[in-house]
């Protein structure tokens, strides 16, 4: 195999992962039974997830504009601090996380395209790194990819939650791009958003196959560097004629 790339960085949800259906209702009424199990004192259900809806998906629209992150632990903690929600002795908000989100990534679905061109690149000695992002807390993100099986694949992990700015903001390529050690030009982006995983990237001058799996058309003024509709498309990429 004859990869034009070192490294290869890698989008998460819908790139790698397909997010099916996020229920965060079904994911509060977990939790709120885990609180209730653990004898700690709620308001009415509809109040405690009517006020999380307004605050996490207000944030999560502004982060759009500023591209810094919503942070759905911060929220969390604010939220049972203006209830009076009191959990010492009784939970950790770890504990209360780890319900929530075992509901939320319970219906998550690997691509059946993902295990064969990871396999492939790894055996090639292709570096593999994810960028991606995420309201959830990274220790949560770090359980997901253990529980598809995928973390062996990977270098290293960087999520928007636990960075200043998401993508597609320069400063989270631009991390990465320096933890790696190796010129821009050896460095590929894939993913399926072509603001966050194509725009984004090669702004800071790195090359971006985008990953097409719905034959959607392009938007205007971005061009990817490689278009495809499967990942394992990927292995059969050629070199771009790029100068260091």
């Amino acid at each position: 195999m004859n990869f034009p790339y070192k490294a290869v960085l890698f989008d998460w949800a819908y790139s790698l992962v397909d997010l099916v259906c996020e229920d965060d209702r079904a994911a509060f009424l977990k939790v709120k039974e885990f609180l209730e199990n653990k004898m700690v004192a709620l308001p009415p259900f509809e109040v405690l997830y009517g006020d999380y809806q307004e605050l996490f998906y207000g944030l999560i629209k502004e982060s759009r504009i500023t591209h810094r992150e919503a942070n759905f632990e911060t929220v969390l903690r604010y939220i049972f601090f203006k209830h009076g929600i009191e959990i010492v002795n009784k939970t950790t908000y770890e504990e209360i996380l780890t319900v929530y989100y075992k509901v939320i990534h319970g219906v998550r679905k690997v691509y059946p395209d993902v295990v064969s061109t990871l396999d492939q690149l790894h055996q090639a000695g292709v570096r593999m790194g994810i960028v991606s992002n995420t309201t959830n807390p990274s220790f949560i993100k770090e359980e997901e990819l253990r529980l598809t099986e995928l973390d062996k694949y990977f270098e290293f992990t960087v999520y928007s939650s636990s960075v200043p700015y998401r993508k597609p903001h320069p400063s989270i390529y631009e991390g990465v791009v320096s933890r790696l050690q190796i010129n821009l030009n050896e460095v590929l982006f894939v993913g399926d958003d072509l603001m966050m995983d194509v725009q984004g990237p090669q702004s800071i001058g790195m090359s971006a196959a985008w990953l097409n799996r719905n034959e959607s058309s392009l938007l205007d003024g971005i061009s990817p560097d490689y278009q495809i509709t499967s990942l394992l498309e990927l292995i059969q990429i050629k070199p771009l004629n790029l100068t260091n």
